[in-house]
């Protein structure tokens, strides 16, 4: 149904992708240092329903939908770009906190846990490019259903951004532990994730590439 090409051509992507620091990583390293590794796994799993939400619009022709009304693409694109710029500013401002130093956060329950992680995703313009943008490029109509490729190479992103996701989450308080020692080496990381969020956001505000 999809080539060795496509598949190995999406998990290349999504990998980089989740390396990439951006709200799902910020939002599940803090939760699950402040609130213990559970709370994180429960917010993890609001973030795979937001990948689920995504894949269930590109599947049914969100793609489709932005072609036909690029302004559309472009205010998504825009704000995407905007909400990475305001985290760049949380991060790299004076007294700026650093995702693996977060401030202590008063307990959530499962319930607003999961909701939180879920919001982040569908709000993370990453999320929203990969699938509008990069997704149907993958796609050969020549190979049967697109919904079905669409679908399949959908799950493959999913799967390699959650078990990357889950991992960096359950070793993010030995990550912490091991900067609180070095608050030389914290202020070096704030500085690489504000220049990498901030370059992430101006390629998305100027590209381009229509969905």
């Amino acid at each position: 149904m999809i080539s060795w090409q496509a598949f190995l051509g999406i998990a290349a992507v999504a990998l980089a992708l989740v390396l990439t620091p951006g709200p799902n990583m910020i939002y599940l390293v803090s939760r699950s240092i402040t609130q213990g590794r559970r709370a994180g796994l429960v917010s993890l799993g609001g973030v795979a329903a937001g990948f689920f939400v995504y894949l269930l619009a590109a599947t049914a022709g969100l793609t489709t939908i932005f072609t036909l009304v690029p302004a559309l693409y472009t205010a998504v694109k825009l704000a995407g770009a905007g909400y990475l710029l305001w985290l760049v500013w949380k991060t790299v401002k004076p007294g700026g906190q650093s995702a693996f130093d977060p401030k202590p956060l008063p307990p959530d329950g499962p319930r607003k846990l999961f909701t939180m992680g879920l919001v982040t995703n569908l709000l993370n313009p990453k999320i929203a490019i990969l699938y509008v943008s990069l997704l149907p490029q993958f796609l050969d109509p020549s190979k049967g259903h697109v919904a079905m490729q669409s679908l399949v190479l959908g799950l493959v992103q999913i799967a390699i951004a959650l078990t990357v996701n889950a991992l960096i989450e359950l070793t993010a308080g030995s990550i912490s532990a091991f900067l609180g020692k070095r608050p030389v080496w914290l202020s070096v990381q704030r500085y690489v994730m504000g220049t990498v969020l901030a370059g992430l956001a101006v390629h998305i505000a100027i590209d381009g590439t229509r969905a």
